[in-house]
């Protein structure tokens, strides 16, 4: 409840009734919240309705169209305003729209008000480096406000039970090595904790055996921790630049989702669209093998029964695996997106996107496609020996020797691929495309 505008704003004009509304209703389902995005939802939801009763508040949550079921609510309870957080992703904008005059909107997703990031002509910014250049001039941002004191309503309009919604699996139960914790307390510890490190995260963020990165990703997806907090938490630090970095970064992508709506499906460099992507029976099989860690590479294994076992994927690994499906296997980004949308706890409409178009170098500010990874060189490089053998359990005889590159000699599956062959067979397909 720390630093949000919109609770602030609320709080200052008399009873605030705080509400959660579930819309799987306005998103197409495409773009509706993943399963590993529930998980973390309810834990979210939980904590927050323990810290408002607390205080002597309480959270409504309803479901259902939000612009619907925010009217309604505002009838029933004879609310004047109501008070929320702008949000980049089309269809909250839409909704945004559909509510009229009796929303009021406030800044608090990003560092700064998207409105003000703006090109000379006056458009979002679609190149990372001159985003970062031009946000020199507005940082820091404002220092974060303390949380409000809340004023009961007369009277509390009903709420759904947070239990019925069924948010998070039970039978089975996939989730149970999820072991993120959900909530701004765990947050602000969160922060706290890598205040402490961040002098070695330009470093240690691509080292997947070691704790280098903050996590803070899924709090600051869900609101349960400002951008501006974290950027005053570790501003000054040796080296906390690199970090700040990737803050923008978060910035830049709702920036692109303004100016690129649909950059989701579509390729922001639109001479991709006529890239040949493998589709058939062969590529559904790869995509299959990809998506549940079985394509005989370790460290893209590893990422990926990472990802299904936790909800979360290294930072250094999401780079790895992501260029493997697109370059190796030669297949759309876009059945990517769909599955990081689904099994990440911190999965986010403008990172997302901008980060597979950047992997795939179909983007509007993208890698080159002609630059593939090479899966075992990256696996050595960034030592991630340890990392592997702790998501592929059948690798934990294996020695430093043979870690990256076990093969059938070790009781490891075949690569489905040759690097080479999977390479040569990207850039023919990039020539191709030049050449038509």
């Amino acid at each position: 409840m720390v630093d949000q505008p919109a609770l602030i704003a609320a709080a200052a004009e008399g009873a605030v009734i705080p509400v959660y509304v579930l819309d799987d209703e306005t998103p197409a389902p495409r773009y509706r919240i993943g399963a590993a995005q529930r998980w973390w939802l309810h834990g979210s939801l939980e904590r927050l309705g323990r810290e408002l009763e607390a205080v002597g508040s309480r959270l409504v949550l309803r479901r259902g169209r939000a612009d619907a079921v925010l009217a309604r609510l505002a009838d029933e309870t004879g609310a004047s305003r109501i008070h929320a957080l702008r949000h980049a992703e089309p269809w909250w904008r839409e909704a945004e729209a559909a509510l009229g005059g009796r929303l009021e909107l406030h800044d608090g997703n990003t560092l700064v008000p998207l409105r003000r990031m703006v090109t000379g002509g006056g458009q979002p910014f679609r190149i990372y480096s001159a985003f970062w250049r031009a946000l020199q001039a507005h940082m820091p941002p404002p220092a974060p406000l303390p949380a409000p004191t809340l004023a009961a309503p007369a009277g509390w309009p009903t709420s759904e039970r947070l239990d019925d919604w069924a948010l998070r699996p039970t039978d089975p139960d996939w989730a149970r090595g999820f072991d993120m914790v959900p909530g701004e307390a765990e947050a602000v510890r969160r922060v706290e904790s890598f205040a402490g490190r961040v002098e070695d995260y330009e470093t240690a963020r691509n080292l997947p055996a070691e704790e280098g990165t903050s996590r803070l990703s899924p709090h600051l997806h869900f609101g349960e921790i400002s951008p501006a907090t974290v950027w005053h938490r570790v501003e000054g630090q040796a080296a906390s630049d690199k970090f700040r970095k990737e803050l923008a970064w978060r910035d830049f992508t709702q920036g692109v989702t303004l100016a690129l709506p649909d950059y989701a499906r579509a390729n922001g460099n639109r001479r991709y669209d006529a890239l040949p992507w493998r589709s058939g029976e062969q590529a559904v099989a790869d995509l299959r093998a990809w998506q549940h860690g079985q394509t005989g590479y370790p460290i893209v294994d590893a990422g990926m029964r990472q990802l299904w076992e936790t909800g979360w994927m290294h930072n250094r690994v999401r780079m790895i695996t992501a260029s493997f499906l697109v370059k190796h296997l030669l297949i759309d980004w876009r059945r990517g997106w769909d599955w990081f949308w689904d099994t990440l706890v911190d999965a986010d409409y403008g990172n997302n996107s901008v980060n597979w178009q950047w992997i795939a170098g179909t983007g509007v500010d993208a890698n080159m496609f002609s630059r593939i990874m090479a899966p075992l060189v990256q696996s050595e490089k960034f030592g991630a020996g340890d990392y592997i053998r702790r998501w592929l359990p059948e690798l934990r005889h294996v020695g430093d020797e043979r870690i990256h590159d076990p093969g059938p000699e070790n009781g490891y599956p075949a690569q489905i691929i040759g690097h080479r062959e999977g390479r040569e067979r990207a850039l023919a397909a990039a020539r191709d495309l030049r050449q038509s």
